[in-house]
């Protein structure tokens, strides 16, 4: 089940994923997806695609989430970030061996969880439940706020209930109908997309490196999570509305996700991973 050549390998992934950051890792992700896409478009093998870009090098149960393990390390336990969620910067600032050994280390153990994974046959995106499961692993062993966060407990005890008692798990009116309808229309054209190509990561790839403005600082949603799950649901039904419909619960879930995991907390669960990975189950299960 386990190939040494692949766990060195991840090794050397997850250090990577440390050493330029967790979420530039992910955009490279990207990229080399769309050129894995462009390949078999071209009539060419899925080697890219599925060995390069879902896999040691780049993939992001290996790269993002040893870069997310090493920041958390890097900013809880070494004090060199404002905060161990930080998965913008590059860990290479740090000039510290044991920041890239972390990132090693969850790269390897980012391949093994997702290789049992996959050896169990789950019905579900194993790679995104691995960035889940890694994420969660790493709150716990590097965070200090618990799985779901915690208030600032310096204040006074009526401050902080107070606080707590404003915290929303689900969007209010305005920014539930917001995320209906970018969801809405990139489900449409993704949906369409994916059926008439049957490539059904073609919208995360584009997705994934479009993140690259969110890099340069620019204020953009991620939504490799609303086009991967439209993508699935649509290979999986051949029908671009139902594709479309889960792009709007994938777009809902993560935010819900965020609010739940990643609100007043010091390590990074990531929220579209975990939106793909529960809408992977329901769509592999049902459909």
């Amino acid at each position: 089940m386990f190939s040494l050549a692949l766990i060195l390998a991840a090794f050397g992934g997850g250090v990577l994923g440390a050493l330029i950051g967790a979420l530039p890792a992910f955009i490279f992700t990207g990229f080399i997806g769309l050129i894995g896409v462009g390949v078999i478009a071209a009539g060419g093998p899925a080697t890219i695609l599925t060995d390069v870009t879902f896999g040691a090098l780049f993939g992001p149960h290996i790269a993002f989430a040893g870069g997310v393990a090493a920041a958390a390390f890097a900013g809880n336990k070494k004090r060199y970030l404002e905060s161990g969620a930080d998965i913008l910067t590059p860990l290479n600032k740090t000039n510290d061996v044991s920041v890239l050994l972390v990132g090693g280390a969850f790269g390897i153990l980012g391949y093994i969880i997702n290789a049992i994974y996959v050896h169990l046959a789950l019905p579900t995106d194993t790679v995104a439940l691995t960035v889940f499961t890694s994420g969660v692993l790493v709150r716990f062993i590097f965070g200090n706020t618990g799985l779901i966060g915690e208030y600032n407990t310096a204040r006074s005890e009526v401050a902080a209930t107070a606080e707590a008692s404003k915290r929303k798990f689900i969007p209010d009116s305005k920014t539930f109908s917001f995320i209906v309808i970018y969801s809405l229309g990139l489900g449409l054209v993704v949906s369409y997309l994916v059926d008439l190509t049957q490539i059904d990561v073609l919208g995360f790839t584009v997705s994934a490196a479009l993140l690259i403005f969110v890099q340069m600082g620019f204020n953009i949603p991620a939504t490799h999570h609303i086009t991967l799950v439209a993508g699935l649901a649509t290979m999986a039904t051949g029908n671009i509305y139902i594709g479309t419909l889960f792009a709007i619960i994938a777009g809902l879930l993560n935010d819900i996700v965020a609010r739940t995991f990643n609100s007043n907390c010091d390590t990074h669960i990531d929220p579209p991973a975990t939106a793909i990975f529960i809408c992977a189950f329901i769509i592999f299960i049902f459909m």
